[in-house]
């Protein structure tokens, strides 16, 4: 079953739309899904759906209500490709993270466990590592996160477990970067990271020319395998 609400931010003076898919019975847990810079499009809510299959109550907040409401675009459409890339420019990405925090906050009351994750894509998983930094997320995914090595100052902070799914030849980040990440966060108690050799950026995305069936099936098996393991 699956429904679209408003969420109030945390200052309680707006709210922002959500979509939640929910399973058939008592949720295990919750988990918030982080769109990518496509908005909260048909791939995104099929992530919502495939957890919610798995037991779990997936909620993905629009993100970029700020810029506009209800934006969806399609990656393998090039004018949408750049719009969503100038929308990346202008999103402001800790508003961003507040809002996920209101998720979260919002989710807690939504299982019996009231236990939370989170999990991210390209953008959402740069604002995954974020939300592992500055949210109580229970446990947090992140898939070809960008532009980490920026955010390394902040792991300290990072207080629960997080998984970041990292393709070697991603076009968005850099050997250099990669580099850095696992300088960075290779012995950091909470954080795992695991590489895919050869693969571009969104090779785990559910529809178009982007995924890698192969790849994408390992990384979500791995990221199932870490919500049971945290979340229950």
């Amino acid at each position: 079953m699956s429904e679209t609400v408003r969420i109030s931010t945390l200052s309680g003076e707006d709210g922002f739309d959500t979509y939640i898919a929910r399973p058939a019975d008592e949720p295990r847990a919750a988990i918030v899904v982080i769109q990518e810079i496509f908005g909260v499009n048909a791939g995104i809510r099929r992530k919502c759906d495939r957890l919610a299959e798995h037991g779990y109550v997936a909620l993905a907040p629009d993100l970029y209500w700020r810029l506009g409401r209800g934006i969806e675009l399609d990656p393998d459409i090039e004018p949408e490709f750049n719009k969503a890339l100038d929308l990346m420019g202008k999103f402001n990405q800790d508003a961003g993270v507040r809002d996920i925090e209101a998720t979260i906050k919002f989710a807690r009351d939504l299982s019996k466990t009231g236990k939370v994750g989170a999990v991210g894509y390209c953008l959402g998983g740069r604002l995954a590592y974020m939300t592992a930094a500055r949210t109580d997320s229970d446990a947090t995914v992140g898939y070809y996160a960008v532009g980490v090595d920026e955010l390394l100052r902040e792991k300290h902070a990072i207080a629960e477990p997080l998984m970041l799914h990292i393709p070697t030849e991603d076009g968005f980040v850099d050997s250099e970067t990669q580099k850095a990440m696992h300088e960075g966060l290779d012995d950091h108690p909470k954080v795992t990271l695991h590489d895919y050799e050869g693969l571009d950026h969104g090779f785990a995305t559910e529809f178009g020319k982007r995924r890698n069936e192969e790849a994408a099936q390992l990384a979500d098996k791995r990221t199932m395998e870490f919500f049971e393991k945290h979340l229950g």
